[in-house]
Order: C-alpha cells, then sequence, then structure tokens
C-alpha cells in the first residue's frame, strides 16, 4: 500500500452526480487509487448508473468482512489498463442507511490505501488534485493537507468566488474558521491513526473529525491551489446559515467542550470569516 490513495466516496441519491464523479476519478493524473463507493441505501437509480460507468470493467464478487455490510463488488480495469496501474473501484453495499459519516467510515474500515482522500458525489476535482496534494503531503512531510476551493452553481461551473487555506492550521486557529472542505483532504495514515479519522456521529462530523486530529497535536498543512469545485445550488441560504450558527456552537460546547466565554470568542471571529467568505 506504498502509495495507494483510498478515495472514498458515500453514495445515497446521487445519480445525477456518480458517472462523472467515477469518471473525474479515472481521469486523475495519478494513477495507484482505489475507489470506494459506499452505497448507503440510495433509494434512486445510483446503483444502476455506477453499473453502468463500470461497464468496462471486469466485476468480481466480494465478501461483506462486516457486519453493516450487505455485499462487496470490486471492477478491476481491463488488464491492458491495469499494467498502466488503472484504479481499481469497489462498491460497498450497506444493509441500511445510517448517514454520511457512518459511511466514510465504512469506507475508512475497508480502505486498503495508506492514504485517505474523501470526495462527495456532486463535487469536483481538477484532474491533478491526487497529484498535486500528494506532491505537497510529501515536500511538507505533512500527515495531512487541504487545498483551496471554488464555488460552483448548480452545474458545478466555478462562480470565480475562491476559499483560500492558509498556509498552516493549528487547532486553536482551526477553531475560528472552517476552510478545511471534506472534498480537498488527503491524509496520510502513518502518520495519522484511524481513531482519528473516524468521523463522530454529530452534524458536521466534517469539521469535527478535523479538529479531533488537530487537537492531538496535528498541524493540517494548506495548498493554496484551487483543486476543488464546491457545487452550490442557487438557492435561498437563510436557513443554511441559521443551522449552520446552531452546528458550530453545538460543535464548540458540546463536541470540544469550550465554555460560553470561549465559545462566543471563536464564534465572533467564524461568524466574521463565514460571511466575508460568501459574499
Amino acid at each position: 500500500m506504498s502509495g495507494l490513495i483510498s478515495i472514498i466516496v458515500p453514495v445515497y441519491n446521487a445519480a445525477p452526480y456518480i458517472a462523472n464523479t467515477i469518471e473525474m476519478v479515472r481521469r486523475q493524473t495519478y494513477r495507484d487509487w482505489e475507489l470506494l463507493l459506499v452505497n448507503d441505501c440510495a433509494a434512486d437509480e445510483s446503483m444502476s448508473v455506477i453499473e453502468q460507468a463500470l461497464a468496462d470493467y471486469v466485476h468480481v464478487n466480494g465478501r461483506p468482512g462486516q457486519p453493516d455490510i450487505a455485499a462487496v463488488d470490486v471492477y478491476m480495469p481491463p488488464e491492458e489498463e491495469r499494467r498502466k496501474e488503472g484504479g481499481v473501484v469497489r462498491v460497498i453495499s450497506k444493509r441500511r442507511n445510517e448517514g454520511a459519516a457512518r459511511a466514510r467510515n465504512t469506507g475508512l474500515a475497508a480502505a486498503q490505501g495508506r492514504y485517505i482522500a474523501f470526495l462527495d458525489a456532486d463535487d469536483v476535482w481538477m484532474p491533478d488534485k491526487l497529484a498535486r496534494e500528494l506532491a505537497f503531503m510529501k515536500e511538507k512531510g505533512a500527515g495531512f493537507v487541504c487545498s483551496a476551493y471554488e464555488f460552483g452553481d448548480e452545474q458545478a461551473r466555478p462562480t470565480g468566488k475562491v476559499v483560500h487555506v492558509p498556509d498552516r492550521l493549528t487547532y486553536r486557529k482551526a477553531l475560528s474558521r472552517t476552510v478545511v472542505f471534506t472534498t480537498t483532504v488527503l491524509i496520510d495514515r502513518e502518520k495519522i491513526p484511524d481513531r482519528l479519522i473516524r468521523m463522530p456521529e454529530v452534524e458536521s462530523e466534517d469539521t469535527a473529525t478535523w479538529w479531533q486530529i488537530m487537537r492531538e497535536g496535528h498541524t493540517a498543512y494548506g495548498l493554496d491551489e484551487v483543486l476543488a469545485v464546491y457545487r452550490r445550488p442557487a438557492k435561498s441560504l437563510s436557513s443554511n446559515k441559521f443551522t449552520a450558527v446552531k452546528r458550530i456552537w453545538k460543535l464548540y460546547r458540546r463536541q470540544e467542550g469550550l465554555s460560553v466565554v470561549s465559545s462566543a470568542f471563536y464564534f465572533v471571529q467564524w461568524a466574521y470569516r463565514a460571511t466575508a467568505r460568501r459574499l
């Protein structure tokens, strides 16, 4: 598993996007990867779309191996492509719908790679995303890196609004800004143990995960290059903003155990940066 990157994608009613997600990963300039599509009991045509997208792969039935997994299907690229280090796709079907955090944790438990990357089905990667982040990670000797990203419209067309990342992000700095975007993260399991990568079952589980990694003394290194696009539908965000406020406060108080005063201190800084980022 020397250079293998395990890419974990929760699949829940992702039919409009999942074929593009698979093709996007297949077009990555870095070729040593496995794609873990965790089917969280999707109620739409996601599985049919996946099968069609992988029609040119060799299909092998796997074994569940975990009590929460109903089936594992492995898709191998044709032999001639395998010689070029073509990636393997594994479709992991869960027995019940349990949400994004547990779906990602299921993928983590099944991952065979040294490196972990997260990708949501409706987001977009640049073709050199994996290659650039892995090179950056090795250059910095880091265990946790992320990149800048750009907001996109409903069709994931870039809007020009870019979220930049700092060179380094420590725990205290991370509490006052949520700039680590899940789809941009790359983690080295030889430096950061799985117990810290496993996502807690709370709202904003991804932010809680980055905090628990940094709370243990790990630094997030930021590559300030746009390597991903965050698809954001054109609709009113007023309810989303209110939800975000409640979630961040709960994380401060319940997940991190901060006092009211400390929570308020970080919340004011977070609110300012969050507002500026979306203007």
